[in-house]
This record gives structure tokens, C-alpha cells and sequence, in this order.
């Protein structure tokens, strides 16, 4: 019976889980030489086919329903959630499917292929309710299993219903069939990899989803031979039910726990770093990539030796890397660094917890009943990421709690020896004492200096003794490696104390709000202004003197394109010239309105439209009859009558850039029926990441738009604060005298910078990684 100690930490042991003896198990006989030579390769061609699709699957369909619901980190979290879910039932299906002889799995097998046949090609289904029409999770939900349920789950159940039918064969490595959960892995981790490298830069989606759904009848053919080497096809095996092995609910308890805090560490990485960085589906697929390559390292032949090695590492990495966890991006540079070493804490903590629970597994018997608890604390993982902390939390608490009980995990081995805890012990009070003492005086304090100090106005004395305080704890917390409860209290003040006190001041103050498509907050600093963030990036700002309150800021000031733009507009268009914008934030271009105009406001979130009508007064001060429709605005602008706008500025932003399906060549098509055939269109690209004018010099082209820049840099009196950013906004229109007349009236535009190698960016082709800033 594989059984866990009561309130066992992660040590570098484990239980003799060896393997057992080939041909050892009940029911089968040894095969022979040509017999292993012909079957260990059909087994490994079919686990890595049924992976490779499965995860393939995964971001090709997050392509798909891109145009209807945007990059949100949400919408890849509540995918995910899916995605485990259709796996634990995958996994259920296999382990009760056990129970049968092999000759009628088959056969049940491969009906459910032939229902979820019907279901290819691979695609959104027609008949399902628009987006919109309800609660965007649920709506989420629904739409994947009404679309590719039925194929997921079939797909899902290949990796352990094939090491259940390799267990039953004569193959001499059927006693140990896990080899073929690393080769399922490692299918998985390729197709995480091909597809942003070679399969999205090559193949629109159309053909991507008519290779799918070809690679899927390939795998039906594929399991109905392994099914019939199972049953004893061409072989002198007898396949009978195995006996299976006994499991303490403790243990399952066990596996549980690692497998959730596994998973919940995927998605928290994920949304930690789409809102530091941009929400995109490559940034996606990387943490999951690393996520599926620490199950290849696991169970490969070099697993236990990279556990031990992982969980001895991964105490020291939560100090450095996950202490500081509240601090962000303030550029490119430092945005690299921090996803960077998120993406190592990642790697190095998820190899140790599923290395721990591969140095835990049953023998072969029990495979099944492994696999399936593992995924039911995948699942739940996912469960709590996607759906129980948006709930709970205003800002994304879920990270640091999962770090944490990493931390709580994976002990490590001691670096103290035990004559030596009795000083350090007394020492940690101290130093507790101290940095309690400092929280506590802190907590009022939001400012920006309250990442790196406990509060504002301490002066540079008591912020080096704040330093040094916290270097000390730092250190004893070193000290505490091995105590898994003491270390894990250490690691909890470190993170108070280098910033997680000033975000806890924010929830507090109830700065923050949260919502399906991100989280917000509005905060007043000392320097007279509320600002309004989207995760790490400031959405805008306004004066809090009644007598600046209408005064254009950020990427919005009068010298900026839109600015000059909007200034133009009478001249352009006349006294009733028709305002469309796509974006909302703080309000502030509503102030640039002039009496006659007729303005429409589209915006994805109803909580951002309250947050402009309740903490800002550009709305309410500039233009208060203006039209409000919320919805993405694809959706919403096809919505609106031809011809309806003058001028459309889009200023939609997903944490640092524009979302992608906001530029293809389908959403210019939108936007230029929304337009007037003289109209202008100002698209937003300021961003940190990546270089999108070629982008849309090359749309321009393509749609036969005429099209400029304008480039703001701020005075050198304004510098860089908050009252104006540089910004860069495209000018396009069908009529090229629309672009000479906006030059004419003011402002430096250019003819935009192109690359003879930029491709049309469509719904069904577009890849970032060459618009990278490199």
C-alpha cells in the first residue's frame, strides 16, 4: 500500500514505489524480442500523437475565439479551467473503463471517436449564442464545450488508457509503462512549442484546423491498433483485468495537493505575467510549455535525481524570486528580467511538486487511479484560479498564496544545524518584532515609495534601516530552510514587506476593483492627481483641482495625435462632426468635445464605465449625453448603422498593448463600414513590447487606406509625469486629402515606418513574434 506519513513534508526521499519485475503482472505473459521492438514504438507514436494534439488544440482555439473575447488573461485562465476539467473527466472515463475487458474498451473507445467525428472540423459552433449575451465565464464555458468537448475529451483519455492497454501487453517494459507519461508530456510540450514557432507564422487557421481534424482520424487509426495489441492481437498475450493497487486516502490526499498547487501556480505565472507584460496567446503558452516540460523532467529516467535537486533549490529561489513578487515593470528591460525569473520559480517549483508525486506513484495497477487524482488537483487548481479568487480578491492575491504554499511544501534540507536554532530563534523574534512594527506603520500608506519602504516621509535614514531589516530577515529567513512552517512565516514577512503591506493599504482603502477582463485601480498620490491602472499600466489621470479637471493628460494631451486630431476635427468635419471612441479608461477625450458634436463611447467592461462615471468628472463635466455601449467593440461597432462616424479614435488596451484582434485586416473592414467614406481613423499603439506601426503600414496597404504617425515627446518641463506621456498615434483614411488636412492643421505627421517582410495580420493568420521589441 503506497502510504504518506501524517503532515509529511517534501523530504528527499520517497516510498519504494520501484517497478515491477517485467512480465510480473497478473494476467500477462513475457513477450518476446520482436513482439517489444514492434509494440514500445506504437504505444510512444501514439501518446506523443494524442498530446501533440491535445495541447495543439489548445492555443489554435484560443486563436478562434480571440475576435469575439479579446486577450484577458481571464479568458485563457477560464479556458484552462476547462481544459482541466474535460481532462479530469478524460481520466475518470479511462480509470472506470479499466473494469472491462479490453476487447469491449476498444470498442467503446472507439465509438466516442466516432461521435466526436461529427464534431470536426474543429471551429466555433454556429449555433451557439453570441458573445455578450450573458456572463462572460459561463458564456466562455459553454462555447468550449459546445465547440470541442466532445474531441478534448476523447483526446484526453489517450495518455493513461494507453499505459493501461502497455500494462497489459507481454512487452517486456509493461510492468513500468510511466516512461509514456513523459512521452505524452513531452507530445505536449511540442506542441505548445511548435505552435507559435512554426504552426501560427505558417498556416492560417482554416488549414491549421483541417490538419487537426486529419490528425485526429490518424489517432483513431492508432488506437484501434494499440487497442488490438492490447486484447493479444499477433501476440500470446491473455489480457484480464488488473488487480488494482491499494491506495491510503491520505496519499490521494497527497497527490491532491501537490497536483493543485501545480496548477494553480500555471495560471497565477500566467496572469502575473500578461499583466506586467501584454495579454497575448504567446505568453500563454509559455508558462503552460514550462508547466508540461517539469512532467517530461519528472518522470524521464533523470527524474528523482532533478526532484531532489528541485526541491533543494526551490526554498533559496522563493527568496529571491518570489519575495520581491510585488514590484513591476517599469520598462522593457526590467519587464524581461522579472518574466524571466517568474518563468524559472515556475519551472523549478513545478518540477518539484510532480517529481514528488512521480517518486510517490503506484505500481502499474494503480496507474490509472493516479492519473486521475493528479488531474483532480488540476483541476481544482484551476477551479480556484479561474473562478473562487476572482470572487474573493480585488487584485490577484492567488500568486503570492500559491507561492506560499509552495513554500509550505517543499521544505528542502536544513542549512542550520540544530545546536544553532536557539540563536537564530531568538534572533527571528527580533527581527519579527521589528519588521511587524514596520508593517503596521506602513499600512496606511499607498504611495509608490511603499514597494521599497514601509511609508512615505521615514526619510533616507529609516529607509536604510528599513533595508537592513529587511536584508537581515532575508537572511535568518535562509536560516529557517528546512522549518517548513517558520520559513514559510519568514518568506510571508519578506513579501509584506517588500510591498505586499501597501498592496494589502490598497485593498484596504478599496482601491482595487475586479472584473472578467482585468483589475483596476484608482488611487490619488500626493502630487494632486488620480490615476487609473490596469494592472501595472496607467489607463489615465486627472487633476484634482477643480480648476485643471478638464485638462487632457497622459497619451492625451493636445500635442498628441489624437489630440491634434480632435482639436481638427470642426475644421475636418464641420460643427457636427460624429466622435466614435473605442476605449474608455478615465474619460478623457471626452473633454475635447465641442458643442454640436454628437460622441459614442465603446467599452468592453461595465466596470471601467463606472469607474469613469463615479471617480473621474471628465464624462460628467464634458460630455454627459454622450452615447455609452458596452461590448467588444468588433461586435458592437457592426452593431452601429454604416456610415455612422466621422472620426473613431480606438484606444483599446488589454494591461500594455492593443488587443491583436483589434488589428487584422477583418477589424480595419469594421472599422472603415463604421466610418464615413471621408472619416479618419486614430489608432493607439503606444506599448513597451512591441513594434506595431509596421503592422499597420502594412494594413494600410492592404486595405488601401492612406495612413501617418505623430510621434509625442513632452516638453522637457513636463518630462515624463503624469500630465504627459510620450505617446504614438496612427492617422488613416480612405480619402488621402483627409490625412493632408490633418497635417495641414498641426503636428508632425509622417508617413509610417514599413518592413518589406510584414505580413497582413488577419483573424486566421497573425503571429507577434516578429513585432517584438528585440
Amino acid at each position: 500500500m503506497v502510504r504518506c506519513r501524517k503532515g509529511q513534508a517534501i523530504t528527499m526521499t520517497a516510498q519504494n514505489t520501484q517497478p515491477m519485475a517485467a512480465g510480473g503482472l497478473p494476467g500477462a505473459e513475457p513477450g518476446t524480442a520482436s513482439g517489444a521492438l514492434r509494440l514500445r514504438p506504437l504505444f510512444i507514436a501514439t501518446v506523443l500523437t494524442g498530446s501533440f494534439l491535445l495541447f495543439l488544440l489548445q492555443p489554435m482555439f484560443g486563436r478562434v475565439v480571440l475576435p469575439v473575447l479579446g486577450g484577458s488573461p481571464s479568458v485563457w485562465n477560464v479556458a484552462m479551467l476547462f481544459y482541466q476539467a474535460v481532462l479530469l473527466l478524460g481520466y475518470l472515463y479511462a480509470n472506470q473503463l479499466q473494469r472491462l475487458p479490453v476487447r469491449r474498451q476498444l470498442a467503446v473507445h472507439l465509438g466516442l471517436f466516432a461521435v466526436a467525428a461529427l464534431f470536426l472540423p474543429i471551429g466555433m459552433a454556429s449555433w451557439y449564442p453570441a458573445a455578450g449575451t450573458g456572463d462572460p465565464t459561463l458564456w466562455l464555458m459553454g462555447l468550449l464545450a459546445a465547440s470541442i468537448g466532445p474531441v478534448f475529451f476523447v483526446a484526453s483519455a489517450q495518455a493513461p488508457l494507453m499505459q493501461a492497454w502497455f500494462a497489459r501487453t507481454g512487452d517486456p517494459d509493461a510492468a513500468n509503462p510511466y516512461f509514456l507519461y513523459a512521452a505524452s508530456n513531452l507530445g505536449s510540450f511540442g506542441a505548445l512549442i511548435a505552435y507559435p514557432l512554426l504552426v501560427e507564422p505558417l498556416a492560417g487557421l482554416w488549414p491549421q484546423r483541417l490538419g487537426w481534424s486529419a490528425g485526429f482520424v490518424g489517432l483513431g487509426l492508432l488506437v484501434a491498433l494499440c487497442g488490438l495489441a492490447a486484447r493479444g492481437g499477433g501476440t500470446a498475450v491473455v489480457a484480464t483485468p488488473l488487480e488494482p493497487a491499494a491506495i491510503s486516502w491520505q496519499q490521494r490526499l497527497r497527490w491532491v495537493t501537490l497536483s493543485a498547487v501545480a496548477s494553480g501556480l500555471l495560471l497565477s505565472t500566467t496572469t502575473h505575467l500578461t499583466t506586467d507584460l501584454m495579454a497575448m496567446p504567446l505568453l500563454w503558452v509559455v508558462p503552460l510549455a514550462i508547466y508540461l516540460l517539469s512532467f517530461v523532467i519528472a518522470f524521464s529516467t533523470a527524474g528523482p535525481a532533478a526532484t531532489r535537486t528541485a526541491v533543494d533549490l526551490a526554498p533559496v529561489l522563493l527568496l529571491i524570486l518570489a519575495a520581491p513578487i510585488f514590484q513591476s515593470a517599469n520598462g522593457p528591460v526590467v519587464g524581461l528580467v522579472l518574466a524571466i525569473a517568474g518563468l524559472l520559480l515556475l519551472l523549478a517549483l513545478t518540477v518539484a511538486l510532480h517529481g514528488t508525486m512521480a517518486l510517490e506513484r503506484p505500481p502499474a495497477s494503480g496507474l490509472t487511479s493516479f492519473y486521475l487524482w493528479m488531474s483532480v488537483g488540476g483541476a481544482l487548481g484551476g477551479l480556484f484560479c479561474a473562478l473562487i479568487a476572482p470572487m474573493l480578491f480585488s487584485w490577484p492575491w492567488e500568486h503570492p498564496l500559491l507561492l506560499l504554499a509552495a513554500a509550505a511544501l517543499l521544505t528542502g534540507a536544513p542549512r542550520v544545524q540544530a545546536t544553532a536554532r536557539l540563536p537564530v530563534a531568538l534572533a527571528l523574534l527580533g527581527v519579527m518584532a521589528v519588521l511587524a512594527w514596520g508593517v503596521a506603520t506602513g499600512f496606511g500608506s499607498t504611495a509608490p515609495s511603499a514597494r521599497l519602504a514601509f511609508g512615505p516621509g521615514h526619510g533616507p535614514t529609516a529607509g536604510m534601516a528599513t533595508a537592513a531589516t529587511l536584508a537581515a530577515m532575508l537572511l535568518l529567513a535562509w536560516a529557517t530552510i528546512g522549518q517548513r512552517w517558520l520559513f514559510t512565516a519568514m518568506l510571508a514577512l519578506g513579501m509584506l514587506g517588500l510591498g505586499g503591506a501597501a498592496q494589502l493599504a490598497k485593498v484596504a482603502a478599496g482601491l482595487h476593483q475586479r472584473s472578467f477582463f482585468g483589475v483596476y485601480t484608482v488611487e490619488d498620490q500626493g502630487d494632486g492627481l488620480r490615476r487609473l491602472m490596469h494592472g501595472t499600466t496607467l489607463h489615465g489621470a486627472q487633476s484634482l483641482d477643480p480648476a485643471r479637471a478638464r485638462q487632457m493628460m497622459t497619451y492625451y494631451v493636445p500635442g498628441s495625435g489624437v489630440g491634434r486630431a480632435m482639436t481638427a476635427a470642426p475644421q475636418l468635419f464641420g460643427a457636427e462632426a460624429r466622435i466614435g471612441v473605442v476605449g474608455l479608461g478615465a474619460g478623457t477625450l471626452a473633454c475635447y468635445a465641442k458643442a454640436g458634436q454628437r460622441w459614442t463611447f465603446f467599452e468592453i467592461d461595465p466596470v471601467v464605465v463606472d469607474i469613469a462615471r463615479a471617480d473621474f468628472t471628465y464624462l460628467r463635466q464634458c460630455t454627459p449625453d454622450a452615447a455609452m455601449v458596452t461590448g467588444d467593440a468588433r461586435l458592437t461597432l457592426q452593431a452601429q448603422a454604416p456610415a455612422s462616424f466621422d472620426l473613431l479614435a480606438v484606444d483599446a488596451f488589454s494591461s500594455d498593448s492593443i488587443p491583436l484582434h483589434l488589428m487584422t485586416l477583418e477589424a480595419l473592414g469594421i472599422y472603415g463600414r463604421s466610418l464615413a467614406q471621408d472619416g479618419v481613423l486614430l489608432i493607439h499603439i503606444s506599448n513597451r513590447f512591441l513594434d506595431l506601426e509596421p503592422v499597420l503600414a502594412r494594413l494600410a496597404q492592404a486595405g488601401g487606406w492612406t495612413a501617418a504617425r505623430l510621434a509625442y515627446r513632452p516638453p522637457a518641463a513636463l518630462g515624463e509625469s503624469p500630465q504627459a506621456f510620450p505617446s504614438l498615434w496612427i492617422a488613416m483614411s480612405r480619402k488621402p486629402e483627409r490625412i493632408a488636412g490633418l497635417k495641414a492643421a498641426g503636428g508632425n505627421w509622417i508617413a509610417l515606418r514599413s518592413k518589406p517582410d510584414t505580413a497582413v495580420w488577419r483573424d486566421d493568420f497573425a503571429s507577434v513574434l516578429p513585432a517584438l521589441k528585440l
